[in-house]
């Protein structure tokens, strides 16, 4: 039996923002039981719904030194059992107890610095030995660089591994070496010119954790590559490359029995590859809840976003009075940057029986969405994995993706002749490109009508569950304890 400890800063259904939360989730269910006893790590927000936060169990709290802080911080540990998993949660209402899991980032550096060392510290304490400690994005970075410094000599993690995964290498926690110093009493050379954690003379923690990890991994293999160019790279890029042998990508998952259209309850009518004649009354529903024409032969495309310049929406800005014809109705939902909810909502306002713009979120709005468009646009500039194209794929709403990270690695595009292909993508990142890629998945749709279904159904069919990325995931635990 092999221990694992998951750390991360967010796991649904606890508190979410975005897919990191819903990985750490699913994963560790998925993972094989009678090889595995996985745990997970969390901070207890605040924020926390009560009625999870009312089963949590007490545990015990001690005192922990905390860089060279004149006083030692308090570290509570609550326990919680969910659907077979053993969550752990580090109290501190001082770094915890806001609104919300982050904010301003001065103060987001030291709660994190505050809970990476306390994941480690809680161990001895709960008698829980990790023979491997999977690292979640920038916030649990600074696990193995504790490990591999102050930690390097307690017998107590003789030899526990970490693995490091980058959710989206764009976001690094970046600050100055002196106030990393003071919170963390690091050693000297972990902040030195070509130091583990310094970065153009500031000081990064995902940095850190990609040099002190045992192994990298990435949430698509496409992006495992990307990443170690200097147009993904986020100026990490070199130390991407020389990190090569110890790097993978592997592409997040779905929960099948989140998303299943054949028994889904927020949608307007149930149905599966083989009736899946019964999506257009899910259009319908739709249509008319949005107060849109309720016309089946309507093209409906779904936006379901952050709308921001990462997702693509200046090229969709660009073009989006060429998107909008007679034939087609475009459904927006998602938050973002003002200038696309803005935009969205006078188009809307000029355009409100082909526009419908949903500037909130809304999960039951999002499943009514995925049952009814007939097509999902998702233009990226860069996307590491991707949620929404799986979901879409699952629900036969067929995507029109650039070729990108997840995107590429998870949608064949349609090719005519040979009548393959799950959805319509394009490699430049170029509005015309976009929509000449939108008008060729439209003309599809309105002049074989069998041949779209048929995209639509073969997405239906393919098998983006955590089954098969639950495996390699077990398969890089046995490659890194191999002394079981």
């Amino acid at each position: 039996m092999r221990n694992i400890l998951f750390v991360a800063s967010e796991c649904y259904p606890f508190i979410k923002t975005g897919g990191l939360a819903d990985v750490v989730g699913a994963l560790p269910k998925m993972l094989n039981r009678d090889q595995f006893d996985v745990r997970v790590v969390l901070p207890k927000y605040m924020s926390i719904p009560w009625e999870y936060r009312q089963h949590f169990n007490y545990v015990t709290s001690f005192q922990m030194d905390l860089g060279y802080m004149p006083n030692s911080v308090y570290v509570g540990i609550m326990e919680y059992y969910y659907e077979g998993i053993h969550y752990y949660f580090i109290d501190n209402e001082g770094y915890f107890g806001g609104d919300k899991p982050y904010g301003e980032i001065k103060l987001d550096i030291e709660k994190f610095t505050f809970f990476s060392k306390a994941a480690l510290a809680i161990l001895p304490v709960i008698g829980f030995k990790p023979d491997i400690i999977h690292c979640h994005d920038w916030q649990s970075a600074l696990v193995p660089v504790f490990l591999r410094t102050l930690y390097k000599d307690n017998g107590f993690f003789w030899g526990t591994k970490t693995i490091m995964t980058i959710h989206n290498l764009k976001f690094q926690g970046i600050y100055d070496i002196k106030t990393f110093r003071y919170l963390t009493a690091f050693p000297e050379y972990v902040f030195s010119p070509m130091g583990a954690m310094e970065f153009n003379k500031e000081a990064n923690m995902l940095k850190g954790g990609i040099v002190y990890a045992d192994y990298v991994t990435t949430v698509s293999d496409t992006y495992a590559g990307e990443i170690q160019m200097p147009y993904y790279g986020e100026g990490l890029d070199g130390l991407m490359r020389d990190r090569n042998n110890s790097l993978c990508g592997i592409v997040n998952g779905i929960d099948y029995n989140v998303y299943a259209p054949e028994h889904d309850i927020q949608i307007y009518d149930h149905y599966t590859p083989d009736t899946f004649y019964k999506k257009v009354h899910n259009k319908r529903g739709l249509q008319y809840e949005l107060g849109l024409p309720e016309d089946d032969n309507k093209f409906m495309i779904g936006i379901i976003s952050r709308l921001t310049d990462q997702k693509g929406f200046d090229l969709i800005s660009f073009v989006m009075e060429r998107i909008i014809d007679d034939h087609t109705q475009v459904v927006v939902l998602g938050t973002g940057d003002e200038k696309y909810e803005k935009m969205f909502r006078d188009y809307q306002w000029f355009n409100p029986t082909k526009v419908s713009a949903n500037i909130y979120y809304s999960d039951n709005r999002a499943h009514k969405l995925y049952a009814a468009a007939d097509a999902v646009l998702m233009p990226s500039k860069f996307e590491p994995c991707g949620l929404t194209q799986l979901i879409a794929l699952r629900y036969g709403a067929v995507p029109i993706v650039r070729e990108t990270g997840g995107l590429k690695d998870t949608v064949q595009p349609y090719n005519w002749f040979e009548n393959t292909g799950t959805g319509f993508s394009f490699a430049n990142y170029n509005g015309e490109e976009m929509l000449n890629t939108i008008n060729y998945a439209k003309t599809v749709y309105f002049t074989d009508r069998g041949r779209w279904n048929e995209i639509a159904t073969r997405g239906m069919r393919m098998d983006f569950s955590w089954n098969n990325s639950a495996r390699r995931y077990e398969e890089l635990y046995y490659r890194l304890t191999p002394w079981y």
